[in-house]
């Protein structure tokens, strides 16, 4: 699905490398996307995968997006 060049767009903006990724993936793909709680936690651990610290009303808006489904789609076009 991803090339390496995608993560290695990601690993040089974040910091994070592709087996870091790919061990996340496989937990969001075990996770309940649909569950608010468990997509707080899950945006706590990207923040803290990624240093970067996520207000409370940022990891609000991110977590509204994801319940309404309202996520792009196409992310390699994000970087």
């Amino acid at each position: 699905m991803f090339g390496d060049s995608f993560f290695k767009k990601v690993e040089d903006k974040s910091g994070v490398n592709k087996e870091t990724i790919m061990s996340l993936a496989s937990k969001l793909q075990k996770s309940n996307m649909k569950d608010e709680k468990v997509l707080h936690e899950l945006v706590q651990e990207i923040g803290g995968l990624t240093g970067k610290e996520v207000s409370k009303e940022k990891e609000d808006k991110i977590v509204n997006a994801i319940l309404k489904d309202n996520v792009p789609k196409d992310l390699d076009k994000m970087l």
